[in-house]
């Protein structure tokens, strides 16, 4: 097989070009649909995280029909800038290893993905450029341009994170990494969807107490969400292929110590090892009984929610129960249907959407927070207008 470097850059300027040709359309769509600069930010927003989303169900499927490496260097393929320049080296590849990483259909389920994030790149680039220039001109309804620099900043991140992960030959803690790194990206661009005034962004007013539970939902799902990627990482997915036990046994053998060393190759133990069985086990094992402490955790906001008889409070319970089932659902799928890709694809968009969620309530529950007035001793605190506090 053809050796590859693998980082090669010369068609780092072409990918660029791309990704902003790409960007055009959704930015022509606004910039008609839309009139007034604010308006036009907040709509990039929402749109900017729809596309967002989209990408890390993108990333799942490429991670888990094994393209990751389909293109083995890095920004290109075989320093081309689409499949089409480097047929010849996947032929050579493909050849050799029928059914190995690098063939003409993970190569162009790799780039497709490259391109796609090289476009949602763009877009978030125009967004912090926007932002910045409404909020100097002092534009009313338009946030923080921190927001949107800190976005900047982590996308770039992100992109180095998936270099990484080809360059590193999906490294498990860089792609867990990598993928935490999409749903960070999420949470950035689903807190700024709420945090412009606006009907559809009506504040949440919640008590102290209960924010503070939201906060430690959060923290929790992000926990889980770690432990998922590194069972998808690590494909650890099939260790336990019965529920709810494993392996017929409520408690298998399981190798915790070799099971979560991070820093190791694929497949390997730190020592470079082969993996025990008993080790994905225990990645496997440990993703479930956290399942369950979060699934507990979503079913005791969603009460506390309800219980304050207030329509919006009662609609975000409902968006947690709703996720918290389909997580469930679809991650029982995946152990006793062998991992289907529709449900593993399905289980990566329930992590996903569940942040969202979160994101979204805490940004409201923050601006909530914030228009309750100081209130005088003895007396009830008094509400901005329409903000409603249980």
């Amino acid at each position: 097989m053809t050796t590859v470097a693998a980082w090669d850059l010369s068609p780092l300027l072409r990918m660029a070009l791309l990704g902003a040709v790409l960007a055009l359309v959704p930015l022509a769509w606004i910039a008609l649909r839309h009139r007034g600069s604010a308006a036009r930010l907040r709509a990039l927003t929402a749109l900017t995280l729809f596309l967002c989303f989209d990408l890390v169900l993108f990333g799942a499927f490429t991670r888990l029909t094994d393209s990751g490496l389909g293109c083995p260097d890095w920004p290109g393929c075989y320093g081309n800038a689409s499949p089409l320049g480097a047929q010849h080296h996947i032929a050579a590849a493909q050849s050799l290893l029928p059914d190995g990483p690098v063939t003409h259909a993970k190569a162009w389920i790799e780039m497709l993905h490259r391109y796609f994030a090289t476009a949602v790149g763009v877009l978030i680039t125009v967004l912090a450029a926007m932002s910045w220039r409404l909020h100097r001109r002092g534009t009313p309804g338009v946030i923080s341009s921190w927001w949107a620099g800190a976005t900047l900043l982590w996308v770039c991140m992100q992109g180095a994170f998936g270099a990484l992960t080809v360059t590193m030959k999906l490294y498990p803690a860089i792609v867990t990494a990598h993928l935490l790194g999409g749903l960070g990206l999420l949470a950035l661009l689903a807190a700024q969807s709420q945090a412009f005034d606006g009907p559809d962004s009506r504040p949440l007013a919640l008590p102290a107490g209960l924010r503070r539970g939201l906060w430690a939902l959060a923290a929790l799902a992000v926990a889980q969400m770690a432990l998922g990627g590194w069972v998808s990482t690590n494909y650890a997915v099939l260790a336990c292929g019965d529920f709810p036990t494993c392996q017929g046994r409520w408690w298998p053998d399981m190798d915790f110590q070799h099971g979560f060393t991070l820093q190791r190759a694929l497949g390997n133990t730190g020592d470079g090892d082969y993996l025990p069985f008993a080790a994905l086990t225990a990645i496997h094992f440990t993703h479930r009984l956290m399942a369950l402490a979060v699934l507990a955790a979503l079913v005791l906001m969603a009460w506390r929610l309800w219980r304050l008889d207030e329509a919006q409070a009662r609609r975000w319970a409902c968006a947690l129960l709703a996720v918290g089932g389909w997580q469930l659902a679809s991650g029982v799928s995946n152990v006793v249907l062998g991992w289907p890709l529709l449900a593993a694809v399905g289980h990566t968009g329930g992590a996903a959407a569940l942040i969202v969620i979160l994101s979204m309530m805490l940004m409201r529950a923050h601006r909530g927070a914030r228009q309750v007035l100081p209130a005088r001793r003895g007396t009830q605190p008094a509400l901005a207008p329409g903000v409603r506090y249980p």
